[in-house]
């Protein structure tokens, strides 16, 4: 075995075995607990800096009534966008209904919009609350807090242009208002102001709460993907999965001395408060057990508040789709830190990013997904085109030292050592790397899973059609060997199902195809275990992505294709022409029998 084949097989091999890691580590999703009827109270902190103290406070949390209208039944005012439409309860003044108008559950195009917030009540409750925090002096039900019944004005709709006041007055010296606005995207900006009209000085922390009952529906509970909390605290941005959120008895609270923000991501939507005042905020995340509740708070610093003064806080809500140019702008228009960072680019995100932000140019460019995806490969094996021609070059010059190989294999009969001593020598002097020829392949295998992650978090993918068959570039091909590509009248089995292995698509099959044509570029090897891994290595590919993204199988054939083009190419500019058809005929041919003589030598 040479090692030129050796390399070969070491790094095709290597690929297989990551490859095959990321295909078996798919954990089942877990079953969404009932919802429960009520939002977390958390445990005050009376050493959280800042922040209301008063034995009672609920130090910006809030507490559901159960003998309370719920707030799905209390008077609401609808909210209508170019992106949103929903409503928000006056019961608490709480952003509780929430839908995105262009975004459907599936590529069909009559199917639901998808449903982003929900009130208590529903089947998955999921809202922003906002609220006040008494501080000394000041007994909880003397501030706004989640089942505040608010006055609004009813009949109107916050759009863009018509933002909406709610107003609250406690009948003891204290005027709350809350002033929501909303962009034509996903953003809310609440102001929250309280006048004291009595005659004596209170404290009050202003605050916002994302809560969430039970865990998402749709939950993929996959390893790649991180859903749960998400956080940016003074640059640094930490990821905190559902399990791992701190229970209600032992909160620790993450102070913000200037810019961050928190929130709830899923793999498409998220919801996110983001503090805008200069004074810094406190962060929590919980989870109420008993009640199953999860939820992050933004505590801003306690507001003191003399007679005839007022005091004004205002806090941002990202509520909708991780669409990335709608982000980028947030973040570098509106000077929202890092939010960018709120898509999960994972480790390899100095990949992830760049190759992410190249298939959007090409996308917007071209107009079409898959295509982008095509002129990625292009540009990538544009790229690595220096080193290639050098492997191929290598390659070609190995083939003509076969000879010379064989010649010194056979003067150096069984003595190992002085083959690999003669090789090495050979090597050098004709200029030839043998190792060279699998660093293209094993660079190919972080690009490949970078490009497996963008398709995998990234919104841009989703629903994403290529053409004909291919209307969701984020899901497995559609199509199916079994029922012969739609021919017969019946559907092929699910994911779900155990055969879904060998419901093999028009792509997956194609890439099979293409990868063992690359091989044809090479002689079928004459060692009978290197004949048997290249033998079966195309159709144990083709059947392991066989359920993986249809844009990831568009990208490997594309690779494969424009590898073999450029392999052939310049291998044919060394000198040396593959026999392609020759070496595909090559492969069918049986092994000859032994002979009588060899047989009877073999038996004795």
């Amino acid at each position: 075995m040479d090692d030129q084949n050796k390399n070969l097989i070491l790094a095709t091999a290597l690929s297989f075995l990551v490859i095959m890691l990321w295909f078996v580590l798919f954990p089942a999703p877990e079953a969404p607990i009932e919802p429960p009827t009520e939002v977390a109270t958390q445990t005050p902190d009376a050493t959280t800096p800042g922040l209301a103290t008063e034995p009672g406070a609920v130090d910006g949390a809030a507490t559901e009534d159960v003998g309370a209208p719920k707030p799905a039944d209390a008077p609401r005012i609808a909210i209508d966008t170019p992106s949103l439409k929903g409503s928000i309860s006056l019961q608490g003044g709480r952003i509780d209904q929430l839908s995105l108008k262009n975004y459907r559950e599936t590529t069909d195009p009559d199917s639901p919009i998808v449903d982003l917030l929900s009130p208590v009540g529903s089947d998955a409750p999921y809202y922003a609350l906002f609220g006040w925090a008494p501080g000394a002096g000041l007994a909880p039900e003397m501030v706004p807090g989640a089942n505040t019944i608010w006055q609004g004005q009813q009949g109107t709709t916050l759009t863009p242009e018509t933002p909406i006041t709610l107003t609250w007055d406690n009948g003891g010296g204290l005027t709350f208002s809350r002033t929501i606005s909303v962009d034509d995207k996903f953003m809310f900006s609440v102001e929250q102001s309280v006048q004291n009209t009595g005659d004596t000085t209170v404290t009050l922390a202003p605050y916002g709460i994302l809560a969430r009952h039970g865990l998402p529906r749709d939950l993929k509970n996959f390893f790649i993907l991180h859903e749960g909390g998400i956080r940016m605290a003074d640059g640094e941005l930490t990821e905190t999965d559902y399990d791992d959120f701190d229970p209600i008895t032992g909160v620790k609270t993450i102070a913000v001395e200037k810019d961050g923000w928190t929130g709830l991501t899923d793999q498409y939507w998220m919801t996110t408060l983001i503090p805008r005042d200069n004074g810094g905020f406190n962060v929590t995340t919980l989870r109420d057990s008993r009640r199953d509740i999860y939820q992050t708070t933004a505590r801003m610093p306690t507001q003191t508040v003399a007679p005839g003064a007022s005091a004004t806080t205002r806090l941002e809500v990202f509520a909708g789709a991780k669409e990335w140019a709608t982000i980028r702008h947030y973040q570098n228009e509106d000077g929202v830190d890092r939010f960018v960072d709120s898509i999960d680019w994972g480790w390899f995100f100095f990949l992830t990013k760049p190759i992410f932000a190249v298939l959007h140019y090409l996308n917007n460019l071209i107009g079409n997904m898959g295509w982008a995806i095509i002129g990625l490969t292009l540009l990538i094996k544009a790229l690595l085109l220096p080193l290639a021609y050098k492997s191929y070059v290598s390659m070609a010059k190995m083939k003509e030292l076969q000879p010379q190989m064989e010649k010194l294999k056979e003067d150096a009969g069984g003595d190992k050592q002085k083959l690999q001593k003669s090789m090495m020598e050979l090597y050098k002097k004709e200029k030839v790397n043998p190792a060279s020829g699998c660093l293209p392949i094993l660079l190919q295998i972080p690009i490949f899973f970078s490009l497996y992650k963008v398709i995998f978090v990234t919104l841009e993918l989703r629903h994403a059609p290529w053409l004909g068959w291919i209307d969701d570039l984020s899901a497995p091909d559609p199509s199916s060997i079994l029922n012969l590509f739609g021919l017969l009248p019946f559907a092929p089995p699910g994911p779900e199902s155990i055969f879904a292995i060998l419901s093999l698509g028009v792509l997956p099959i194609l890439l099979g195809i293409s990868m063992w044509l690359q091989q044809k570029l090479n002689p079928t090897p004459a060692d009978a275990t290197q004949k048997m891994i290249f033998a079966w290595m195309p159709w144990v590919f083709m059947f392991m992505l066989g359920q993986f993204a249809s844009g990831l199988v568009v990208y490997w054939i594309a690779n494969n294709t424009i590898t073999f083009t450029q392999q052939y190419a310049i291998m044919r500019s060394q000198g040396y022409k593959p026999d392609v058809f020759g070496n595909i005929l090559d492969g069918f041919k049986r092994k000859p029998k032994k002979d009588a003589a060899e047989a009877g030598k073999g038996k004795k």
